[in-house]
């Protein structure tokens, strides 16, 4: 498997060691080159130049933020310390959602790893968790997790889809991950109240999206249920899944309730999304 490059946002908490073990699990059947990247997240009145020094409005007091960054630095290179030279890290002031995917897009990442709590409730409505976000706006796999998974043996990989009118995915990093571990794809198809003549005509369908897609070692399943989120869980109870891998089309939000961003919310398994074509 060729090297993958991968970003890995931390605000020093549980979650982003998290998110490092998960890429150490992936790490030991491939090259990784991996980055930390820690947001300063500041006013837009807050700026800083290529040597450093930081500039703002005269409303904020410099030396808060001189002190803010100075702490910031301090932890990204004790993570360098914990975890060797060999990581990357990255200091990069602005708004936390907006600055990860600038900085993934422009620095061109193959994957990007998030350690999540999750949200519920009215946050989850107005906001949601930034792994929910990135999912959202990202055209970069986002591999997110609740907890520490550095036990897992990646060998079942569920691939959630719609395959009504199959066509080639941008599914690169999962064909990565096949390789690398030797893993068997598990196609997903939740439905609702189909007869079996349809359910016949999906299992068609999905055959002729492994086909398209290269997907050789694989099997066909088919569920109904009464949405997606609960297809899936219901699915994870009767055959334990290592990854689940599943498409958005980038939709979520207040008005569109996103399967995608519910599972990254509410379930606890590691889950790639990716930007469906």
């Amino acid at each position: 498997m060729e090297s993958l490059k991968i970003l890995i946002p931390t605000d020093f908490s549980v979650q982003a060691e998290f998110a490092y073990l998960m890429v150490k699990k992936l790490e030991e059947k491939t090259s990784i080159d991996i980055h930390f990247l820690h947001v300063l997240n500041v006013p837009d009145t807050v700026s800083m130049d290529s040597r450093g020094d930081i500039q703002t409005c005269g409303e904020i007091d410099v030396n808060f933020i001189v002190q803010q960054k100075e702490i910031a630095e301090r932890k990204l290179d004790n993570l360098k310390v914990l975890y060797g030279n060999h990581i990357n890290v990255h200091l990069v002031f602005g708004k936390t959602t907006d600055t990860i995917l600038d900085f993934s897009n422009s620095n061109s990442f193959d994957l990007i790893v998030m350690g999540t709590k999750g949200a519920t409730g009215i946050k989850e409505i107005l906001s949601g968790s930034e792994a929910q976000i990135i999912a959202r706006r990202s055209k970069i796999p986002l591999l997110s997790l609740m907890c520490d998974r550095s036990d897992l043996q990646i060998q079942n990989v569920l691939l959630v889809h719609n395959f009504s009118n199959p066509k080639k995915e941008g599914m690169g990093l999962m064909h990565k991950l096949i390789k690398a571990f030797n893993t068997k794809v598990h196609l997903l198809q939740i439905t609702s109240g189909k007869v079996e003549s349809e359910l016949e005509m999906v299992e068609l369908d999905m055959k002729h999206f492994a086909e398209l897609n290269d997907i050789v070692n694989y099997e066909c399943h088919l569920i109904n249920d009464k949405d997606v989120e609960n297809g899936v869980v219901h699915y994870n109870q009767m055959n334990n899944m290592d990854i689940i891998c599943i498409g958005t089309h980038g939709k979520g939000g207040l008005f569109h309730q996103s399967a995608t961003e519910k599972l990254i919310n509410h379930l606890f398994k590691p889950i790639i999304s990716f930007h469906l074509n």
